[in-house]
């Protein structure tokens, strides 16, 4: 289950588990990507369940409410941010930095979602409403044309 919540051990590294989380995300993206809108879909689903049922005991080893090491929610948010983007390093590294961004500051609503207690859910609903602001914003940004779609 540790290793489920740290994704392979990723979010054990040095410096800023969450940005490293995050982009040990991105080889499942892709795979994912080439699955078609349900594959897609139901991967992203079962990374959401799987961190929700992941990150409750994870953290409950660790000793800590929503651990650093714990980056299965990093990755969910991500795979959200991307969903239905284009298979593009220019579509990964906007979607990246847009997720880290609102990740990190958290600015409301996912504020709202971040509370701090010791469940599963909790440490993976604000990444999952992180993610689906940035696929907003991603949305934002094709449909002005400030990236090729």
């Amino acid at each position: 289950m540790l290793a489920l919540a740290t994704w392979g051990g990723v979010g054990l590294l040095p410096g800023a588990p969450g940005t490293w989380g995050t982009l040990a995300a991105l080889p499942l993206w892709w795979v994912l990507a080439h699955l078609g809108p349900w594959g897609y879909g139901l991967g992203t689903a079962a990374v959401i369940l799987a961190g929700w049922w992941a990150a409750g005991p994870a953290q409950d080893y660790l000793g800590q409410a929503d651990h650093p090491a714990i980056v299965i929610d990093e990755v969910a948010g991500l795979l959200i941010t991307l969903a239905g983007a284009p298979l593009s390093w220019a579509a990964a590294g906007i979607g990246f930095i847009l997720f880290r961004t609102l990740d990190i500051l958290k600015p409301p609503p996912i504020r709202w979602f971040s509370s701090g207690e010791s469940g599963g859910l909790e440490v993976v609903v604000d990444d999952v409403v992180a993610g689906v602001l940035a696929r907003l914003i991603l949305e934002i940004v094709y449909a002005f044309g400030i990236l090729p779609g």
